[in-house]
């Protein structure tokens, strides 16, 4: 039961980056799920009928997953059940919620991360067209690390996430957000939504796409992370060594 006089705690039901509605969570007990007679009907394939619960306990509310069958995360994490805090994301499916109690400053809500991301390539068995061949003294290919994102300020700080997909969003729905691209040419960050537009290192995106650099910090809903391709890097100092070296071929005079 809801605590005499706590905040009121509620659900921002969104998918892809747009809001879809808001939830008050007003009952001791707030069903998730497929079917028509969950209090937060979601109606996907990808959700099970009876998904989730949340319960509330004084001035503390639990999600519990109740067995799904694809089931349930928070902030990215798979969860059996979880003491919610403002701000966390709960993602079911494609969809997400944003757990918020009001009179809470929206700085603690932090960003929305899409982390509905595909498995990274360890997690699949080696193919007969996927096994590379390595000519005779050649040396071993090295790892290269994936770009990633780190939140630097706000609830998240710390929080480090891998840009596997090639479109990300990061941002608050209704607030701010940016979409962060994977190209052929490297990473770009664009402003998608919000009438404020992103900062990278102190300066106004405005609404062109913008070509990211490792070590380079952006500002979205106030709060800052930091850019990192460690991959790039590499490849450039490589490049650099490689034109040092080369042999300078004198002119005809």
């Amino acid at each position: 039961m809801l605590a005499e006089g706590a905040a009121m705690p509620r659900l921002v039901l969104s998918l892809d980056g747009v809001v879809l509605r808001e939830v008050p969570l007003t009952k001791d007990r707030t069903t998730i799920g497929r079917r028509s007679h969950n209090d937060v009907v979601i109606d996907n394939l990808a959700v099970s009928g009876e998904h989730a619960v949340m319960i509330a306990n004084g001035a503390e509310t639990y999600l519990e997953d109740l067995g799904s069958t694809n089931g349930t995360t928070v902030n990215g994490q798979p969860i059996k059940k979880h003491l919610l805090q403002n701000g966390d994301t709960v993602e079911i499916g494609k969809y997400r919620l944003r757990y918020q109690v009001d009179g809470v400053a929206h700085e603690d809500y932090g960003v929305d991360i899409d982390t509905s991301q595909p498995l990274r390539r360890e997690f699949y068995g080696p193919g007969p067209t996927t096994i590379q061949v390595r000519q005779p003294g050649a040396p071993e290919a090295q790892p290269v690390a994936a770009a990633a994102i780190k939140i630097l300020t706000g609830a998240n700080a710390g929080r480090e996430l891998a840009l596997v997909k090639a479109l990300t969003t990061v941002g608050r729905p209704g607030h701010q957000v940016a979409v962060i691209t994977r190209r052929p040419t490297g990473y770009f960050v664009a402003h998608v939504e919000g009438e404020v537009f992103p900062m990278v290192n102190g300066q106004n995106l405005g609404s062109a796409a913008h070509p990211l650099n490792h070590g380079d910090v952006i500002e979205l809903a106030g709060v800052q992370m930091e850019f990192s391709n460690p991959g790039a890097q590499k490849a450039d100092a490589q490049a650099a060594a490689a034109a040092m070296s080369a042999p300078t071929v004198p002119g005809r005079g």
